[in-house]
């Protein structure tokens, strides 16, 4: 699977491309800027979310504008993020509307750690990682680990939000810092410092 990325305006948060091998079809890891998914005529068929906060999932409401029947894939709490302006913190975004996910009917939860299939996709299997924030997952596709802000590489956790809490941050970036050292390539949640 070639794996492409786009870093997003802002805070240079990062939506993977991950391609299906069917045409144009794809899903995606996190979305922000779409510019170059529309330009270059992606078919979305999904989204797996790392975690609800604003950088992460901005795109999502335009993204339901152009595939109507996009599939969210997150955890329960992730679905209240997508779904609370407060929770996601777009509200303390100054010069942005509030975001509220449009389409709460194309949300699939996500119970904990397992493996889910993807329509048009592999299997994914899923670990939780809370600690930055309690919506926060990890996704493994082969040798591959998308970990959104739960670890990227030489940067500490941030647990301080609401709903992030020390331990677990520090639990779920020892797990993901020693699969790294296992050999796992890491697409972390937002574009190197």
């Amino acid at each position: 699977m070639s794996i492409s990325h786009i870093v997003n305006h802002i805070y240079n948060s990062m939506t993977y491309i991950l391609p299906t091998g069917n045409h144009k079809d794809c899903w995606l890891v996190d979305c922000g800027d779409l510019d170059v998914i529309i330009e270059e005529g992606w078919n979305v068929i999904g989204v797996l979310i790392t975690h609800s906060h604003y950088d992460h999932i901005y795109g999502l409401n335009t993204l339901a504008l152009h595939f109507p029947n996009v599939s969210i894939y997150t955890n329960r709490e992730g679905k209240e993020g997508l779904l609370n302006h407060k929770l996601n913190f777009s509200k303390y975004h100054e010069g942005i509307e509030n975001f509220v996910f449009c389409k709460p009917e194309n949300i699939y939860i996500i119970e904990g750690d397992g493996e889910i299939q993807l329509p048009n996709g592999p299997i994914v299997e899923v670990i939780a990682t809370p600690g930055h924030d309690s919506s926060c997952l990890t996704y493994k596709l082969g040798m591959n680990l998308f970990t959104g802000d739960a670890f990227i590489p030489g940067v500490k956790v941030f647990y301080k939000f609401p709903r992030g809490n020390k331990e677990q941050a520090l639990s779920s970036y020892e797990m993901l810092a020693n699969m790294q050292k296992e050999g796992f390539n890491i697409y972390c949640g937002h574009h190197t410092y």
